[in-house]
């Protein structure tokens, strides 16, 4: 576990945090970040994801605008981290993607999980890299945005009901443009309830959220 270095088709060069599990891998996983870069919480969910069987990598996203950036969730950090989001190039966001789903590839069949903006990123993984396996969402924001967009795998989806960045009209839209995603709405929670370092955590949603997201990665892993 710790840090490598990937390159993009473009030859951009960045940063990736990597876990591997004790034995055999089942297959890979990326895991795709927040806006607060490749930080505790992102490395937490490649060692969690390592634990279960799986070799994960995380790219630092945000190499080509911030190099190593991470941060919390203070409000200081947070509008910092917000800076970045006008700087974003969607197109390389997935170059960057594609360049830890080729690392992966020898090992087995490769997901991506993706939280807030990665979970967008996560959605044009399955659109536009070819041989993803199945993508996990989690409240993608700019889902919406990319929803007319052809899924090339399977698709699984998280959204909060209480998300305040994501209204519940978005969510009803993606499930109508994209009718074979497999979508969960969450009563109990807002925008980054999976993360447990921000006050908008909801263990119970996150709980339940994560087996099923565990379900669908191993069903990809037995059947790729």
């Amino acid at each position: 576990m710790g840090q490598v270095s990937l390159t993009a088709s473009d030859q951009h060069r960045l940063g990736a945090y990597r876990a591997d599990p004790a034995g055999q891998p089942r297959g890979g996983i990326v895991v795709l970040q927040e806006i607060f870069g490749v930080n505790r919480h992102i490395r937490s969910v490649c060692d969690r994801l390592a634990a279960a069987g799986f070799a994960a990598i995380a790219p630092a996203l945000f190499d080509r605008y911030v190099p190593d950036f991470e941060c919390g969730y203070t409000p200081d950090e947070v509008a910092k981290a917000r800076q970045i989001i006008p700087k974003l190039d969607w197109d390389a966001l997935v170059r960057d993607t594609q360049a830890a789903v080729e690392v992966l590839r020898s090992i087995g069949p490769v997901a991506t999980i993706g939280f807030c903006m990665g979970g967008s990123v996560a959605f044009l993984s399955a659109t536009r890299i070819a041989g993803v396996a199945g993508a996990v969402c989690y409240y993608g924001g700019q889902i919406i945005r990319f929803a007319d967009e052809t899924a090339r795998c399977p698709v699984q989806m998280h959204f909060g009901a209480k998300d305040d960045h994501i209204p519940l009209t978005d969510v009803e839209a993606i499930r109508t443009k994209q009718p074979n995603a497999e979508i969960h709405v969450y009563a109990g929670a807002g925008h980054g309830f999976h993360c447990d370092e921000r006050g908008s955590y909801q263990a119970e949603s996150a709980k339940l959220a994560w087996s099923r997201a565990m379900a669908f990665l191993d069903t990809i892993a037995k059947t790729a």
